[in-house]
């Protein structure tokens, strides 16, 4: 029944600032009318809903103002470039010091965090191969210490 993610929504203070910041990012915008903005992520297939209202001011937390974009991990790898080169600063994650891409091998994929004007949470994520034998690694690791991991066990 379920096929995808049709539509996600962030809550903003102003659209003449979000909109900018959203085209930036890559995104092509569907429509638009006073205090609503919808951007595809996928042309006809999923977009983001941008809502300018006090609703902005909702503290943050990972289960509301978040969202996920998928990207490769070829493309992960060169994410903080990217974003450097478009003028985003990415954020650490969670307790973690450094902003740079990590693996989760537990659950297959990687993550680079990054804040919009707003401060609502994005975060490009892809899926990651994992070897069976290294599933129960729960810590995240950096690219370079995850592709380390790779030739070292590659080589048992």
């Amino acid at each position: 029944m379920i096929k995808g993610l049709y539509e996600a929504h962030l809550p903003v203070r102003s659209l003449d600032i979000s909109i900018p910041f959203y085209e930036k990012l890559g995104l092509t915008m569907a429509w638009r009318d006073a205090d609503t903005a919808f951007f595809w992520i996928e042309k006809g297939i999923s977009w983001i809903g941008l809502w300018e209202g006090e609703e902005h001011k909702t503290p943050y937390h990972p289960s509301l103002r978040h969202i996920a974009f998928r990207t490769s991990y070829e493309e992960m790898k060169q994410s903080l470039h990217w974003l450097a080169s478009i003028g985003v600063n990415a954020v650490p994650f969670g307790r973690r010091s450094t902003v740079e891409p990590f693996v989760r091998p537990n659950q297959g994929n990687a993550s680079v965090y990054f804040d919009d004007p707003d401060g609502n949470s994005l975060e490009l994520m892809c899926f990651v191969d994992v070897p069976e034998a290294l599933r129960h690694i729960t810590d995240k690791l950096s690219i370079q210490e995850w592709e380390t991991l790779l030739e070292s066990s590659a080589q048992k």
